[in-house]
């Protein structure tokens, strides 16, 4: 069952969307080298909680913390700990919130310090994957549209795209129907329609496809542990355009600031 939601409801999803933006503009803040992804995670809760929003990551399914924190090869559900980030290093943040009833799921991908050439490459092409489905999310097209438009961008480049691990519907549950994978046929897969809203996320390796779990039972890493950059937004399908619900804007605010 595929939930359409009403303008209302769209808008209500744009608040908690956006809110998910601000609380990684902050987390952006106190990204360096030394840093704790604990810390990083007290940050964006209390950020969270301050504006009057839950977690919307924390307790499901048994997930410890409020942020997803992956560090170079692990490629999504890192668990915030102990680890110390260091210059080099680059770190994916995924963040859920729930404010009136409604999830907004965004995920981003840092810099830490000066990285690699070949690093910031993959960064800026996952980023733009990302904006390539976007672009086909619109009303009476499928899934295996946007899966089609990451795949043919991001495959000539000779990166991996993970497969096992998809974008998906999102609404009053974080995740709902239709899965939207980040490969695929033009024509294929569940309809696009007005109303609907989707978390589209591409999960680009340096290297290979190929991925492993971790004895945490939730850190998913690259099998040759080469790195890999994960973008994602919230967005609601329309007649000719997709409405991008949540927003980057605050968190290259604060990249340029701190890079200026």
């Amino acid at each position: 069952m595929i939930y359409k939601k009403t303008e209302d409801e769209i808008e209500l999803q744009r608040e908690s969307s956006l809110l998910v933006g601000k609380t990684l503009a902050e987390v952006a803040k106190y990204i360096q080298p030394g840093v704790t992804t604990i810390k990083l995670d007290t940050i964006a809760e209390a950020f969270i909680r301050d504006h009057l929003a839950e977690p919307g990551f924390k307790g499901y399914g048994g997930f410890p913390g409020t942020l997803c924190i992956s560090v170079n090869d692990q490629v999504v559900h890192g668990i915030p700990g102990k680890s110390v980030l260091k210059e080099g290093d680059i770190v994916s943040i995924d963040c859920g919130v729930l404010k009136n009833g409604f999830y907004g799921d965004s995920a981003y991908t840092f810099a830490v310090g000066e990285i690699a050439e070949d690093v910031k490459n993959l960064m800026k092409h996952t980023k733009a994957a990302l904006y390539a489905g976007i672009e086909v999310a619109v009303d009476g097209m499928r899934t295996g549209d946007i899966g089609y438009a990451v795949q043919s961008y991001i495959e000539p480049l000779g990166y991996g795209i993970v497969r096992e691990l998809v974008g998906h519907g999102v609404g009053k549950k974080l995740h709902e129907k239709p899965e939207v994978p980040n490969y695929g046929r033009r024509g294929s897969g569940v309809r696009l329609f007005s109303g609907m809203v989707i978390a589209i996320e591409p999960m680009i390796n340096l290297g290979t496809r190929n991925i492993s779990q971790e004895a945490d039972g939730w850190t998913i890493r690259t099998a040759d542990r080469l790195p890999s950059a994960h973008y994602e937004h919230t967005v609601a399908i329309r007649k000719n355009k997709a409405d991008i619900l949540s927003s980057f804007e605050w968190i290259e605010e604060v990249l340029s600031k701190m890079n200026g």
